[in-house]
């Protein structure tokens, strides 16, 4: 891909209009002017979807909104699987692995950007470094889990928040989980029609501030139940099986890897108006600071209010089914219309490969985006996506196990070792660098946890598969 790049000026080349006019200078000054002419247009999706205009900030807020979300209500739950050492030093690691990660393959961009070869897509910035066109498919494939899964864990998530509030409300209406499920589509679908990722920048800026509203009325919401006299007994304690601990810590670790995943970092940085090197790592700053105050005061007070009888959502357990709510109904009511408003975002933001896709394939770049040539298939294609998601999330109402299976054959692939091969492929670092070592090790070992946290994660989706029907109107833990 590189060998075919056109004539590019570089910071070491003299500009135009300081070359002698040569005949050698004319010749390579038109060479590079047919190669422009002849170089094929943007196809639809680069052009509609991944529009190059943001600036550090946007950046800053869609990577925020692709990490920061409501999955931070399963962080609680994710410690019941290992305890407290153990899950706040697993949450720590994760944390600093996922930073480093991101920070490598912002890396890794910028350096194909300085050759000449601008990515703004996962699969082909893995295709390009690695030179193999399984890389591309083998990507593809796991983002496409990776977009689904979490499209179909936000409306599962938007739902059972709907619901919550409506039992409050109307302990014996006749509602059930499907039915707000579906209300929650339907909004999806009207939002989906927005055409590029950059145009949900200010979205984005209010889901940063809603994620903050919203885990700030959660640690209130759980100190105040830990302290009740309704509390529940404080039990800390884990599964006297081994082998149970095991499967229960990997299980956990598989929903640290969601909680903390993006997969979609290059899409992100493909907003970035160019250059781009150097914008995205201040966007990570920014968004790493809001996560570390999210993320440990939400993961502390839930497990502390609850041990381990949390749920997955950390709001059912401060309205459990038996007994009086933990916590007041105004801060409930605030906290799940903050997260309903920014499971709007995420799902925008996780559709967005998947919508650049189809608009690469089905759209037409040579006309205007909102063309009746465009603008007919969008509509259609989008609208089938988000049916069959919230299809799948009425039919398996699975919320933390959806979310272990998606960071297990998702997010650990492409978050955890994917980065560190690419740079070391890219970049190239001497094998006696600590640099060399450390990205192999982190590969070996979270290439283990992924397979581990696989088969941990799906055994624990089957198991669960007894304790309810089709279209359930609980969702399961």
């Amino acid at each position: 891909m590189g060998d075919t790049a056109p004539f590019v000026l570089s910071p070491k080349t003299p500009s135009m209009s300081s070359l002698s006019p040569s005949p050698h200078t004319t010749l390579h000054v038109e060479h590079a002017a047919a190669l422009k002419d002849s170089a094929p247009a943007p196809d639809a999706g680069a052009a509609f979807v991944l529009e190059s205009k943001g600036t550090w900030w946007h950046a800053g807020f869609h990577l925020t909104t692709a990490i920061m979300g409501p999955t931070v209500l399963t962080l609680p739950y994710a410690l019941r699987g290992m305890g407290w050492w153990l899950g706040l030093a697993s949450l720590t690691v994760v944390a600093a692995v996922t930073f480093y990660a991101y920070l490598l393959m912002s890396r890794v961009l910028d350096h194909c950007e300085g050759h000449g070869r601008r990515h703004i897509r996962f699969r082909e910035l893995a295709a390009d470094v690695l030179g193999s066109g399984f890389m591309f498919y083998f990507v593809v494939c796991v983002q496409t889990t990776i977009n689904t899964g979490v499209a179909i864990g936000s409306i599962l998530l938007a739902g059972d928040c709907l619901e919550i509030m409506y039992s409050s409300l109307f302990p014996n209406g006749p509602l059930k989980l499907y039915h707000f499920i579906i209300v929650v589509t339907v909004v999806l679908i009207l939002l989906s029609q927005l055409p590029s990722f950059h145009s949900l920048r200010h979205i984005n800026l209010a889901s940063l501030l809603l994620s903050l509203g919203y885990t700030f009325f959660v640690v209130v919401g759980c100190i105040r139940a830990g302290v009740s006299r309704n509390a529940p007994p404080k039990d800390y304690s884990l599964s006297s099986s081994k082998s149970e601990r095991s499967f229960d810590a990997f299980t956990s670790i598989s929903i640290l890897a969601t909680v903390f995943g993006n997969g979609i970092l290059p899409e992100i940085q493909a907003t970035l108006a160019p250059p781009a090197a150097g914008k995205m790592v201040k966007g990570l700053i920014m968004c790493y600071w809001v996560i570390f105050f999210a993320f440990y005061s939400t993961a502390i007070s839930g497990y502390w209010a609850f041990g381990k009888q949390v749920s997955s959502n950390v709001l059912k357990s401060l309205m459990p089914d038996n007994g009086p709510s933990l916590a007041p109904t105004w801060l409930l009511g605030i906290t799940v219309i903050f997260v309903l408003l920014q499971l709007l975002a995420i799902g925008l933001v996780y559709s967005q490969v998947a919508y650049e896709i189809m608009e690469k394939n089905s759209a037409d770049a040579k006309q205007g985006k909102f063309s009746k040539r465009n603008l007919i298939p969008r509509i259609i294609l989008r609208t089938l996506y988000m049916v069959f998601c919230a299809f799948v999330a009425a039919m398996l109402p699975f919320f933390g196990d959806i979310a272990a299976v998606v960071g297990a054959i998702g997010f650990i692939p492409l978050d955890f070792v994917l980065p560190m091969l690419l740079y070391n492929m890219a970049l190239r670092p001497r094998m006696s660098s600590p640099v060399y070592w450390v990205n192999v090790s982190v590969m070996v070992l979270f290439t283990g946890v992924g397979i581990t946290g696989a088969f941990s994660s799906i055994r624990k989706l089957v198991l669960d598969a007894n304790q309810f029907k089709l279209f359930s109107n609980n969702v399961v833990d």
